[in-house]
């Protein structure tokens, strides 16, 4: 794989199923070089002969969800200023209607138990900013007064003057006439003229005051909408987040599950029978006891929350999880030992796996006969659509194949406390011996997986091998193995990361011990800091978007109001034993930093105070920084920085260890 081959890399979303099964909707999305952007559209696909055709020809099409009734989806798509807008769709097909004209565009949106309209959620701007004074830029805004712990988030920017809110519109009839812009004519003095009406029906907006919510369901009998607030907090961070339902006639707020319950809330659901069910994670011992604390699945009865899974074992939380209502059980995603599985739980808590082995489930959806289908990753494909009874509906990895992808080696290391330490190899083709690059996942409570990984297909194809684990600290091997860092870190992970690669090495005479490398991204890049500082072995190191001094971390990082406090502590002595720009002096080892300009959750003071203590005391350096881009360049990046950075990356190796 060849880095324009990111190309290729095209993944399936969360489908949606019809009531009865037929027939599924889903969307694709992959990066463009040429349009440097994500694109994609949606697709139909009939179950029973696994014809798929495409259902729309939007640039970036999302989010499907189909109607209560199966004639319509409501979809994402860009309006005329690229924002995120709510649209609808015959599910047979034509020319989509637009549904909501908001300033910022959208976030979360569902449909009525009836179809008859739909809520979502979208930020309401302050007055005077964002756009909404013609010709009034950002560097002419007035001040932002800042009072509480939190006023910005990675990829977002401030979000204390842009509250998302909670909004209600009634669904369009696609029959009726499109509107269309009045001519020009001339006017009586004083007569505006008419504007043309980009949507049919007006949103109405039910939430007020400066709280955000999340997320939009409604309730069986479609008279409330459940959602989770989140309000800024005044001077110490909470997780803990409440469950309230908003009236949709009147905009009443009640609270449903109170910030007591202490947990906190990822995810909502409904059945259709009323039960309402949660994904969130239970806070155990502070209001900031975040570390390894895993999603699990919950149901609301006369009580309260009651929990189904075990978040000491099983981990709901990995990225994209959602809860899917099939009959009265539940359809969730496991992470696990690098994949994530579909399980279906039953309110007595009882779990049935229903796809498994070498996947990572991204979606699912389920019909009211129980016909479900999933978005799934293979070691072999970055995404397909699966009938669970008919098998892989798409063949959309056949061009990431014909690329050349390295099937990894699984492995298996014990550590020098006798600790299993599970990772893999990828190897170039042939007998070697291969440089040895050691590459580090982020979180720390993470997970390298089994879907074909890009940063590690590039290099194999350069003629690198690329050996990667998931130490202690990570996620996906149970509670008790991701909190063991907590409050020391560079400790186990450490010498995890350590003998895993020296146990991969001794063990494999194609792997060449004597010329090696190492890289990571965020803790992969505090921990890529913390190797060259204590092992100096290796021919060069690039330190990417890392989390570097814990001290500066807590007053620029967008969680650093509980990040740092709950995985290195709050003492002075403390932070500076588990600090890699303490340990910068001891670092001889060639190093690149790689930085993303817009990064605020490893702002990129981070970055420029590490590389100039580099530089100070006379180690060989170099900085590389993206304009633009946020904490997740590497993932959903500008394409055209995506290539561009691989090509850093490999121009950095040809020259510190050439193959």
């Amino acid at each position: 794989m060849r880095a324009h081959d990111i190309e290729k890399l095209v993944s399936v979303g969360r489908p949606t199923i019809s009531r009865d099964g037929s027939f599924a909707v889903y969307a694709t999305s992959r990066p463009s070089v040429e349009a440097n952007r994500n694109v994609g559209r949606l697709f139909r696909a009939e179950l029973g002969s696994g014809e798929t055709r495409p259902l729309t020809r939007g640039v970036a099409d999302s989010s499907p969800r189909l109607s209560p009734d199966d004639t319509r989806v409501a979809f994402v798509r860009g309006d005329a200023k690229d924002k995120p807008q709510l649209w609808i769709v015959e599910a047979g097909g034509g020319e989509p209607v637009q549904v909501t004209d908001a300033p910022l565009g959208i976030r979360s949106f569902a449909w009525s138990p009836d179809g008859s309209r739909l809520a979502f959620t979208a930020p309401v701007p302050e007055r005077g900013r964002y756009g909404t004074v013609e010709g009034l830029d950002a560097s002419s805004e007035a001040p932002r007064r800042i009072t509480g712990v939190r006023w910005h988030a990675n990829g977002a920017g401030y979000i204390g003057d842009r509250p998302a809110h909670v909004f209600v519109v009634a669904a369009p009839d696609l029959s009726a006439e499109p509107s269309v812009a009045p001519a020009p004519a001339v006017r009586p003095e004083g007569d505006t003229p008419p504007r043309r009406a980009v949507v049919q029906h007006e949103a109405v907006q039910l939430t007020q005051g400066s709280a955000s919510y999340a997320g939009v369901v409604f309730t069986a009998d479609g008279a409330e909408i459940l959602t989770v607030p989140d309000e800024l907090e005044p001077a110490v961070r909470d997780l803990r987040t409440p469950l309230v339902a908003v009236r949709v006639d009147g905009g009443e707020v009640r609270e449903v599950v109170s910030r007591d319950a202490g947990l906190s809330i990822s995810e909502v659901a409904v059945a259709p029978d009323g039960v309402i069910a949660l994904r969130a994670s239970e806070l155990r011992e502070s209001p900031v006891d975040f570390v390894a604390a895993s999603d699990a699945l919950w149901i609301l009865d006369a009580g309260g929350p009651r929990r189904l899974t075990d978040p000491d074992t099983s981990d709901l939380g990995e990225v994209g999880s959602h809860i899917t209502a099939v009959g009265e059980d539940f359809l969730v995603q496991n992470r696990t030992r690098g994949r994530v599985e579909l399980l279906r739980v039953s309110r007595t808590g009882a779990i049935e796996s229903l796809l498994d082995g070498d996947v990572e489930v991204n979606g699912h959806a389920a019909s009211d006969g129980g016909a479900i289908v999933a978005s799934v990753a293979y070691p072999h494909s970055f995404g397909e659509l699966v009938d669970l009874a008919g098998g892989v509906v798409t063949e959309l990895g056949s061009a990431l194949r014909d690329t050349g992808i390295a099937a990894p080696q699984e492995v298996e290391i014990s550590a020098r406390d006798g600790y299993p330490v599970h990772g893999w190899v990828a190897k170039p083709e042939g007998e070697g011996p291969f440089p040895v690059i050691l590459q580090i996942h982020g979180g720390p409570y993470a997970q390298y997986g089994i879907h074909p990984f890009d940063e590690t297909q590039v290099l194999v194809d350069a003629g690198y091998a690329v050996a990667y684990c998931n130490p202690r600290g990570s996620a996906g091997y149970g509670r008790a193995h991701g909190r063991s860092i907590r409050q020391a870190m560079g400790t186990l992970d450490y010498t995890d990361i350590i003998d895993f690669f020296d146990g991969v090495l001794a063990a494999d005479a194609s792997l060449d011990a004597e010329r090696v490398g190492v890289m990571g991204g965020s803790y992969g890049g505090y921990m890529t800091a913390w190797v060259i500082a204590h092992d100096h072995r290796f021919a060069g190191a690039i330190v990417e978007r890392g989390f570097l001094d814990p001290v500066s971390f807590q007053g620029t990082s967008d969680i650093g109001s509980f990040f740092g406090d709950e995985y290195v502590g709050l003492h002075a002595d403390d932070m500076a034993r588990q600090s890699p720009l303490e340990v910068v002096g001891q670092v001889t080892t060639p190093t690149l930093v790689l930085h993303s300009e817009l990064d605020f959750r490893c702002p990129l003071e981070q970055a420029t105070r590490y590389y100039s203590a580099l530089k100070r005391q006379g180690t060989d350096a170099e900085m590389l920084i993206f304009p633009g881009e946020d904490h997740e360049l590497t993932r959903g990046g500008q394409p055209r920085h995506r290539v561009e950075r691989f090509a850093a990356v490999l121009d950095w190796w040809n020259r510190r260890l050439p193959v």
